[in-house]
């Protein structure tokens, strides 16, 4: 199954399913509402309709992991560009623009990914990836933030296994290191992308790994 596409209708129902009230409730992202983080959403959805129509031509730079680049600062939302969304999100008033701009522009972005040529080259963020590495990128960013969108909502529908469980494989990856295989997928990327701190107890389990963490993507 193609895992951009599961992971990215999964989220997109998730988003759909929304009650108004919820769009004014915490998200997992610090700083910010549910609100928001469907605003940040709707430019990822952009995003990639701006990626893959911007063919290169040179060899590729960086496959999906390669993609992201990790800090050690932990995540506040102070960032102008994170600043900024909290405004954005405000200027729609109602839930249902945002709700109906979001399903607009990231059906288009799902169709577009799945008419591109798998083996072509885009650029982006100043790297060369291939349409394929690209999309697999985004299979951590639609994990995650669909665990943030539920945080804070009980009877949020979690994101597909095959995902988190793809979404902590790529986490590794960029870590260089495991994590323990005694930490559910989910669990890994909370506490690995900062979105809560661990216990004691995965605090000893992640040895000298938890020196290093979170791992903040841009």
């Amino acid at each position: 199954m193609d895992l951009f596409s599961q992971s990215w209708t999964m989220l997109r129902g998730a988003v759909a399913a929304l009650p108004d009230a919820d769009f004014e409730r915490a998200s997992g992202c610090a700083g910010w509402l549910v609100r928001d983080l469907v605003c940040h959403l709707v430019i990822g959805a952009q995003d990639i309709l701006i990626t893959l129509v911007t063919p290169a031509q040179t060899e590729p730079t960086a496959d999906a992991v390669g993609y992201w680049s990790a800090g050690d600062a932990s995540p506040g939302g102070e960032d102008p560009p994170d600043a900024l969304i909290p405004r954005l999100a405000a200027a729609y008033g109602e839930p249902r623009w945002l709700r109906f701009h979001f399903d607009d522009v990231a059906s288009a972005a799902g169709r577009a990914a799945g008419l591109a040529d798998r083996t072509a080259r885009v650029s982006t963020q100043g790297k060369v990836l291939t349409v394929g590495d690209f999309l697999s990128a985004y299979v951590l960013e639609w994990t995650v933030h669909h665990l943030d969108l539920i945080a804070h909502l009980p009877s949020g529908a979690e994101p597909p296994a095959e995902t988190l469980a793809a979404a902590r494989r790529m986490l590794e990856e960029i870590a260089a290191a495991p994590f323990p295989a005694s930490l559910p997928d989910k669990d890994a990327l909370l506490i690995g992308t900062g979105r809560r701190p661990p216990t004691d107890a995965e605090q000893a389990a992640l040895g000298s790994l938890a020196g290093r963490l979170p791992l903040v993507l841009s």
